[in-house]
């Protein structure tokens, strides 16, 4: 059976959905699923929908569905309506198999488990495919044990071919003979997850199945269950998964980490949104750009089949882009979040008012939120300063001294501004035939115990007259 033309987007509303198993956290790979689906819908301004595929009992745990959840919300991947357990539709889930087998495109099988497993088996020893051809497939009421326990299974065709047009992968073919007699409803009465996700899908009204390549061949055989019940066959677009920079499947080891990670490590959620668009996914050769436009721009024509490539360096390097375009108060906002996560306490107003005041000269160098904060501590640091082992060199007691000196001339100032600290100290330096790094290279170590920083002026009008003074102070003989 056919799928639809990509032209059914003009005839009905598009509707996408994203279905993980609450199993645990939402890895990179779904988030950049989930991401292609609410882009595809919010470009066609159609539906964005969440269903949470928890019919596996044993592994579906509530705390793994709340991480879903809260990885969505920090990706700023909102949906539409409420989310939507598969479990709660099990028992729809089973009248869809009792249809299947009264219209003949499903049958009753009494096999065993013992008896498939030998049967396979014996295929493999006869080197053929260990499909199992099942013998109730052909047989009548009148052959049926009393009172056995049975599956329901798919009577797939064994003549012909099953064809799906998909909008990444292009025309995907299998020989009918390839495809088994998939089991829709388990002989305890538990629909299988083939089953679920076509009831579901038919259900919320999906127009497009967009996921990961990796569920190809299940197209085939979703296909045919939803010939089975008389159903339109959503389009389906099989985008091609993420891989390591090595081009090996994408692990731990390459950044295959839970979305709550990359919060924790400082990334913006609209830089995440930014370099996953770009998995696989182009427009010309933009690079940056913002949500709206990634709405704007999002098709799947442009989705490519080859693997994408997760790449650390470009993804800092896109975040650094980000932080840089955001506005003061957006990062405040961010970083007054990641520094009460961090330590366990909220900024104070006054942190935030300097944090605010310093955050034009803080970002120009930062690649994550974590590094800005790094950078911001000496906003946040208490006196006195525990001075970096790297940077304590640069406080010997010739520079200690120099520093005693220069405080005479800062208290000097009658406008306590960049320009006039600036000048001050340069001319400090001139009189004294100092180079001007000999003077602000142990000024910076002194008012923020480390060897970098925002420019040191910046960092004295930040802290003010009276805690730059004192931090000198601390540093200086008496």
């Amino acid at each position: 059976m056919t799928a639809p033309a990509a032209d059914a987007t003009e005839t009905r509303p598009v509707v996408t959905r994203f279905a993980p198993s609450p199993t645990g956290f939402l890895h990179i790979g779904g988030a950049r699923t989930a991401l292609f689906n609410w882009l595809f819908a919010r470009h066609h301004d159609g539906k964005f929908l969440l269903r949470i595929e928890d019919t596996d009992r044993a592994r579906s745990t509530p705390e793994a569905t709340e991480a879903i959840f809260e990885g969505l919300k920090w990706m700023g991947l909102d949906w539409d309506g409420e989310a939507v357990s598969q479990f709660s539709r099990i028992d729809r889930h089973a009248e869809a198999a009792r249809q299947m087998l009264e219209n003949g495109s499903a049958y009753r099988c009494y096999a065993t488990k013992e008896e498939i497993n030998a049967a396979r088996e014996q295929a493999k020893a006869e080197k053929r495919p260990p499909r199992f051809d099942s013998p109730w497939r052909d047989k009548t009421e009148a052959d049926w044990p009393v009172d056995a326990p049975y599956a329901v299974r798919l009577k797939a065709p064994r003549e012909g071919e099953t064809v799906v047009e998909d909008q990444v992968q292009g025309t995907v073919t299998w020989g009918n003979d390839q495809l088994d007699d998939l089991i829709l409803l388990r002989s305890d009465g538990v629909p299988t997850y083939m089953l679920a996700v076509v009831v579901d899908d038919h259900e919320m009204g999906v127009t497009h199945v967009i996921r990961g390549d990796d569920h190809l061949t299940n197209a085939a055989r979703q296909t045919l269950i939803y010939k089975g019940l008389g159903w339109d066959t959503p389009i389906f677009a099989h985008i091609p998964l993420i891989h390591g920079p090595d081009g090996a499947k994408l692990s731990k080891r390459h950044g295959a980490l839970g979305v709550e990670a990359y919060r924790d490590m400082g990334y913006l959620p609209e830089a995440m949104r930014n370099y996953l668009a770009r998995l696989s996914w182009s427009h010309g050769d933009e690079e940056f750009f913002t949500t709206e436009q990634a709405i704007e721009w999002f098709g799947l024509d442009a989705v490519g089949k080859s693997a994408a490539r997760f790449d650390f360096d470009k993804l800092e390097n896109l975040n650094g882009q980000h932080i840089r375009a955001a506005t003061d108060a957006r990062l405040v906002e961010a970083c007054a979040e990641r520094f009460a996560a961090r330590e366990d306490r909220p900024l104070t107003e006054q942190e935030i008012t300097d944090l605010t005041g310093a955050m034009p000269g803080l970002k120009d160098r930062a690649k994550t939120l974590n590094e800005l904060l790094d950078t911001a501590g000496y906003i946040f640091a208490s006196r006195p300063l525990n001075i970096e082992e790297k940077a304590s060199k640069h406080l010997t007691d010739d520079t200690r001294k120099t520093l005693g000196e220069l405080t005479s001339h800062l208290r000097e100032a009658t406008d306590w501004s960049t320009e006039q600290l600036e000048a001050i100290t340069k001319t400090f330096a001139e009189n004294r035939e100092l180079k001007l790094g000999k003077v602000a290279q142990p000024l910076r170590v002194a008012l923020t115990g480390r060897t970098i920083s925002p420019g040191i002026y910046d960092v004295m009008v930040t802290l003010g007259r009276d805690e730059t003074l004192a931090r000198i102070s601390d540093q200086t003989p008496t």
